[in-house]
């Protein structure tokens, strides 16, 4: 059983020796299987195959000695004996050699026989020397026949019993190999299956905690410092090791993100009042408050406050920035009708519209969703921030236009203006942060260069996408797709350091 707290190498060698004995199993059971059905063959060829070969050699001495008694009468000399005495010894040494085989019974008949037909080839010798025929034809039929038919009779029994053996044993390794065969594809198979439990059971034993750690490391890639693991710190593998790290981890990271929070808010938050200060005795100097000024001074003083102002809103944003990451930096992504949405801001620009002598149209198509799954705060930033670049960098006697579509799931929104427009070479800057592009002379007030960068991540939260499009002296277009139903993930917006010069508009 794999436990939890084991170690994964005391785990992957675990798993791997079981998989390991049981794909062993079923070769074990061949090489059993194959022992016995060598030992039925060797058994096969050392003895029954033997006692067939002296079977043969005996049927061979039995024909030779059956030509032999047959022209045994006729030429009953000194040299028809020994060739019929040879192949008697040959019938003997066939018995002798069967009874050493285990063949008793045949040996004992064999030689019998022998011993009979020698009697009988006295008998005969004598019978023809005297030329007794009668004696002759009673010899043959009554001995040397008899015994010759017996041999053979015995010798056929014997043969069929050898063969039916050996058949048997054929037989038997037969059936041995076919079960040998079964049993080994089952359990071969039963290992198999055996050992694609345990590979998966080792897999999701570790692939769990590894999707875990993928899916915590992503909450915190996110910005999301509280997500848990469902993993025991308390584990006394890697994982569990892993675990704790990753909580003590979070836990730094989430304070360092409370303390950069914190002093972005009291540092933006402190910064307000003398930035205040000194626009306000800016403005008592432009009025003359403290005596008249030269036009030197009055161009100084016109610059310093073109300056504080432009600090004086990022100070703002910056202050806006903390407070949405204190509130945990989450989308609030609730339902709300589009038209309310479009018509509000309609109403918002229009008193700025008539100030800068710009002409505003909102279009929208037919088929749009009545509701829409956005939040509206978030959205309605993003949306100013856009109308209020094109504003800004759009002259008098211009035109700014916001249209509205559906494109699928989707929701386009379009902000086109007739302003200065942005260098090719600077459009794909236009959203990193504190980047001031080159038309920053058309603008009727100058910009912190966070704008964009906070549109982007937002509209990018919302699962959609932003994109822009520009010609210097012609215009300005801004594309936005956003999904009807957002399910809206956590915003992260990072403040790189005050003194690098990135990007906006």
């Amino acid at each position: 059983m794999i436990s939890p707290d084991m170690t994964l190498r005391a785990r992957l060698t675990l798993g791997f020796l079981a998989i390991a004995v049981l794909l062993v199993i079923p070769l074990g059971i061949a090489l059993s299987s194959l022992r016995e059905v060598q030992t039925m063959t060797q058994e096969l060829q050392s003895a029954d195959f033997t006692a067939s070969l002296e079977l043969a050699r005996a049927v061979r001495a039995l024909e030779s000695v059956r030509e032999k008694e047959k022209v045994f009468p006729i030429f009953a000399d000194s040299e028809a004996t020994p060739p019929f005495l040879a192949a008697l010894d040959s019938l003997t040494r066939s018995a002798d050699s069967l009874g050493a085989l285990g063949r008793e019974e045949p040996s004992r008949e064999l030689r019998q026989t022998a011993d009979t037909l020698r009697a009988a080839l006295t008998r005969l010798r004598t019978a023809v020397a005297a030329v007794d025929t009668a004696a002759i034809d009673s010899i043959t039929v009554e001995w040397t026949q008899p015994a010759i038919q017996r041999a053979e009779s015995i010798l056929t029994g014997t043969g069929q019993a050898l063969e039916g053996k050996s058949r048997s044993i054929a037989r038997s390794a037969s059936d041995v190999a076919r079960y040998a065969f079964g049993l080994a594809q089952w359990a071969l198979s039963l290992a198999i299956l055996i050992s694609a439990g345990v590979a998966i059971l080792i897999t999701r034993s570790i692939s769990r905690p590894v999707r875990e750690l993928q899916r915590g490391m992503q909450a915190v890639a996110d910005g999301d410092f509280s997500r848990e693991l469902n993993i025991s710190p308390q584990r006394e593998d890697e994982f569990g090791r892993l675990a704790g790290s990753y909580k003590v981890m979070a836990r730094q990271l989430a304070d360092l993100d409370k303390l950069k929070a914190e002093f972005v808010s009291v540092a933006s938050h402190e910064l307000k009042t003398p930035i205040n200060v000194i626009l306000g005795y800016l403005q008592l100097l432009d009025e003359s408050v403290y005596g008249p000024l030269t036009d030197r001074q009055r161009e100084v003083v016109a610059t310093l406050g073109s300056q504080g102002q432009s600090l004086a809103r990022l100070v703002q944003q910056l202050l806006d920035i903390s407070r949405f990451e204190a509130g945990g930096g989450r989308l609030d992504v609730r339902d709300i009708t589009l038209s309310h949405f479009i018509t509000e801001l309609e109403t918002a620009f229009h008193v700025l519209s008539m100030q800068r002598g710009v002409s505003f149209h909102i279009m929208g198509a037919q088929d749009l969703p009545g509701v829409v799954r956005w939040d509206p705060d978030r959205m309605s930033e993003v949306l100013g921030n856009l109308l209020s670049n094109a504003f800004k960098f759009t002259e008098r006697g211009g035109s700014v236009e916001l249209e509205v579509t559906r494109v699928g799931e989707n929701v386009r929104m379009i902000v086109r203006d007739t302003g200065a427009g942005i260098p090719p070479s600077q459009l794909q800057h236009v959203f990193l942060k504190f980047y001031q592009a080159d038309n920053q002379s058309a603008a009727s007030l100058k910009g912190t260069g966070l704008g964009l960068a906070i549109a982007k991540e937002i509209v990018e939260a919302h699962g959609g996408q932003i994109t822009v499009d520009s010609t210097p002296g012609v215009g300005t277009t801004f594309s936005l797709d956003l999904p009807i139903h957002s399910t809206g993930r956590r915003l992260h917006i990072q403040i790189p350091e005050l003194g690098r010069r990135e990007v906006a508009r």
